[in-house]
Order: structure tokens, then C-alpha cells, then sequence
């Protein structure tokens, strides 16, 4: 018998694709997996569907919480030697649990990722993508350099790993995976498959709803916190190079949303970096108008925008 596979899939109100995403872990190659599911919370028909499924999963329901809590009941529920994660509207090729398992099994590594891709956006956002091959002498830096390593579900873990890491840190609302990778990664070596096999759903609230910006900060504060937490591992590092990989990563971030013109991240990101003293010299045309109200702030780029043609 093939040692276990546990998967944690949170669920809120998910009723669109669920039905999908179970099916597509039962129908993995793989032989020996079992399927977590928590609800948190749906106000959907999320539970009802996952009641259809009878003795195929284990469903744990709980109050709305959040997926990183919502993750972590999963993980103190299963039994497998091996856990993946599939949040309840992606999926991944029926041979992608077989292929990450093949490539951990027999090293001393923590855990192996893939590549992947994003479905239902815009083209150029939709494109397969291999990520680099991390295991390297600059394993740290690199890590650093990036704002997210690889989706939540491209990654299969060792269970004893993650559990004496403490799991996910919940004080962060996004990013947790982002700060788990980091820590995880770090402890144990990490193997690439070189092959698209996690697939995730693309969702966009447009401008007014856009939340980009939260995410960027939180990528900035998980990587603050790393390095606070672990001097020894960045010691090598300079503080200018230090500042490229929070600050300076985290300006790139307001300024690819400024020319796609969501104003929305662009206003809040120019603004904090502005509080952090981030920016340059050079920057300040850009970061400075920022500080006008919101309202204020979009008439004056769409006036830039028309004068500009």
C-alpha cells in the first residue's frame, strides 16, 4: 500500500465548482488519498453537496473563520504521511498527486512543487508557467526576490514537517501559504517537477473591488517577519538588498498597478510606501498625488490619461 495522502480542502460557499474539485482529487491516480473537507462557514448549498459525497470524504464543519484556521483543523484531522491542499474551485491533472509524490518520495526533502496554471482570465494572465528551480545556493535571496513561490495546491508536503513547524500561521488573513513555503523551504530541501499540473481558477472583482494591494502588503510584512525571525539564514544579505526585497519589491507592486490603472492598489500601496519612506527621489511624481482623496486621486489620472492622447 502506497503511504497516505491527506488533502485539506476549505470550503465557503463554493457551490459553483465543489462538486468538480471533489471529484477531480477522488479520480487522482494516486491510490491512497483521502479527502478533508471543512466548511466555514457557506450559507450556500456547499453542504449539501458535500453530503452527497456520503463515506468519500471527511467533512468538518465550522464557523466562519477563514481558510488559514479552516487549513489547520484539516491538518490536525488527517492521518496521511503526505499532505496537499486544494482550495474548493481549482483542480489538478489526474496524474498530479502520483507525480509529486514520485518526485518526494525516496529524498530527504520537505516537499515538491509544480507548475501551474490560471484559468478563466485575461490571456496574457492565463499562460503555463514552470517555476524556477529553487534549490540553489541563493535558495534564500530567491525566495525573497518573489511575491509568492507557487499556488497553495501546486505543493505536496510531509505531514511530520509541517506539523513541527507549527502549520500555518493564522495572524496572517493572506499569505499564509506564502509564509509557510518560506519556512518550510528553508528547514528542508525542496524538489521541482517540471511539469503543469495544478490549475487555478481566476477570479477578478475589477477596480473598485480590487484587494491587490492587501496582498501586497502582506507579502511585505511576511517577508519582514521572516527575516526578523531568522537573522541567521539572511545575514549574508545587505540592508541595501534587504530594502530591494521588501521595500523596493513592494513599490514594484503599486507601480504594475498603476499602469494596468488599478487605482485602487496603485493609491494604497504609493501611500504606505510613501509612510515607509520607500521610494526615491524619482518616485515622488508618482507617490506624492497619491495623498489627494480618492475621488480626487482618479479624476486627476483619467485628466492625465486625457491629456496625454
Amino acid at each position: 500500500m502506497k503511504p497516505l495522502i491527506s488533502v485539506i480542502m476549505p470550503c465557503y460557499n463554493a457551490e459553483s465548482h465543489l462538486k468538480t474539485s471533489i471529484n477531480n482529487v477522488l479520480s487522482q491516480t494516486y491510490p491512497n488519498v483521502e479527502l478533508i473537507v471543512i466548511d466555514d462557514g457557506s450559507t450556500d448549498s456547499s453542504v449539501s453537496i458535500l453530503e452527497e459525497f456520503g463515506s468519500d470524504i471527511t467533512i468538518i464543519l465550522q464557523e466562519n473563520a477563514g481558510p488559514g484556521p479552516a487549513r489547520n483543523r484539516g491538518i490536525e484531522k488527517s492521518s496521511g504521511e503526505f499532505i496537499a491542499f486544494l482550495d474548493a474551485d481549482d483542480y489538478w491533472e489526474l496524474h498530479c498527486l502520483q507525480a509529486l509524490y514520485d518526485a518526494l518520495s525516496n529524498t530527504d526533502a520537505g516537499l515538491s512543487y509544480c507548475g501551474w496554471q490560471n484559468v478563466g482570465g485575461p490571456p496574457n494572465r492565463c499562460q503555463p508557467y514552470i517555476p524556477p528551480d529553487y534549490e540553489n545556493e541563493n535558495k534564500v535571496e530567491s525566495f525573497l526576490k518573489a511575491a509568492s513561490l507557487w499556488p497553495i495546491h501546486a505543493a505536496l508536503v510531509r505531514s511530520e514537517n509541517i506539523k513541527s513547524i507549527g502549520n500555518f500561521d493564522e495572524q496572517w488573513a493572506t499569505c499564509m501559504d506564502y509564509d509557510l513555503w518560506l519556512r518550510l523551504s528553508t528547514k528542508w530541501p525542496i524538489i521541482r517537477v517540471e511539469q503543469v499540473l495544478a490549475y487555478y481558477r481566476h477570479h477578478d472583482g475589477g477596480q473598485i473591488t480590487s484587494t491587490q494591494w492587501r496582498q501586497a502588503r502582506n507579502v511585505l510584512l511576511v517577508k519582514e517577519y521572516f527575516i526578523a525571525n531568522n537573522p541567521e539564514l539572511v545575514s549574508h544579505l545587505s540592508k541595501e538588498k534587504i530594502s530591494e526585497f521588501t521595500d523596493g519589491a513592494f513599490l514594484k507592486r503599486g507601480y504594475d498597478a498603476y499602469w494596468k490603472r488599478d487605482l485602487v492598489s496603485a493609491q494604497k500601496i504609493f501611500r504606505i510606501s510613501l509612510q515607509r519612506k520607500g521610494g526615491k527621489l524619482k518616485d515622488l511624481k508618482y507617490l506624492i498625488p497619491a495623498l489627494l482623496p480618492e475621488r480626487l486621486y482618479f479624476k486627476l489620472i483619467e485628466f492625465m490619461d486625457g491629456s496625454s492622447k
